[in-house]
């Protein structure tokens, strides 16, 4: 599997993938709480892997990282 290619079983794998696209981009969680409209906690927590996170935030810093999610039927 590779990195472009990582399957996300769990809130804390989505994590992990938010965090690693966030760093790969230079961005601070601050700076991307700024382009994406959301507190710095929230994106502490979405990188956590909190499961209590909103959906349209977690697709919101998604796109804002160029992260596109796919469903396997």
């Amino acid at each position: 599997m590779t990195a472009a290619n990582q399957p996300i079983l769990t809130a804390a794998d989505l994590g992990q993938v938010l965090r690693q696209k966030r760093k790969a981009l230079g961005l601070t969680q601050e700076s991307l709480a700024l382009q994406s409209g959301v507190s710095v906690p929230t994106i502490i927590a979405a990188e956590k892997g909190k499961e209590t996170a909103q959906i349209g935030i977690i697709f919101a810093l998604c796109r804002d990282l160029g992260i596109s999610l796919t469903a396997e039927l």
